[in-house]
């Protein structure tokens, strides 16, 4: 049963980058959400906060794995972290979902998995600066703030929103129109209409 979600933290991973789909993960209770490391030592994010992982990415159950998030931090760019790409890739074989935002991207195309599927990051040139071996720069796309296909989801570092509605997406949590309206109110703070009289009257008072 696909029932966890499993987010990689390491010392100086950008905690803002997968903030919003995380709390929409854990809102309708119906998904394990599980901190996985390179180790069980704790770890201090790019802001200060201090998280202890719960399993390293040795003990992931690809059986159980719905999701896997890579968020982004310098770790990345200087080509550390082989046990995660081999985590990247062993949940996306087993047929679960892999997401990464900014420079976590990096992993999963290391990984391979963006040779053949269309993804983006937070610049052009980004990938193929830090990963000699990527060859998926034609389904590259530059205009997106975050893109899903394939059962790989990748975001720029600017499309946190927009990376937490292709999560939302892929883990069908809402019906359409109410995802539509999430993003509309966490993106553009435009409540939806049933409550857009309510949210006026509390401004006005």
């Amino acid at each position: 049963m696909r029932d966890t979600v499993y987010f990689l933290a390491f010392d100086g991973y950008a905690d803002w980058h997968a903030a919003h789909a995380l709390c929409e993960i854990r809102r309708p209770g119906d998904w394990q959400l599980k901190t996985v490391g390179f180790s069980l030592q704790p770890v201090l994010s790019m802001a200060g906060l201090r998280v202890v992982p719960e399993l390293t990415l040795d003990q992931l159950e690809v059986k159980r794995a719905a999701l896997l998030v890579v968020p982004g931090g310098y770790l990345w760019e200087h080509g550390h972290g082989e046990e995660a790409v081999e985590a990247a890739r062993r949940v996306h074989d087993a047929g679960a979902t892999v997401a990464a935002v900014d420079s976590g991207v990096l992993v999963l195309a290391r990984a391979g998995l963006l040779d053949a599927c269309r993804h983006t990051s937070s610049w052009p040139g980004h990938i193929g600066t830090h990963v000699p071996g990527y060859a998926g720069a034609d389904q590259y796309d530059a205009q997106a703030l975050a893109v899903s296909d394939s059962g790989v989801i990748t975001a720029s570092q600017l499309g946190s929103v927009e990376f937490a509605r292709e999560v939302i997406r892929t883990l069908d949590l809402y019906n359409p129109s109410d995802r539509e309206h999430w993003f509309r109110l966490f993106k553009h703070a435009l409540p939806p209409p049933w409550c857009a009289g309510d949210v006026a009257a509390a401004v006005a008072a």
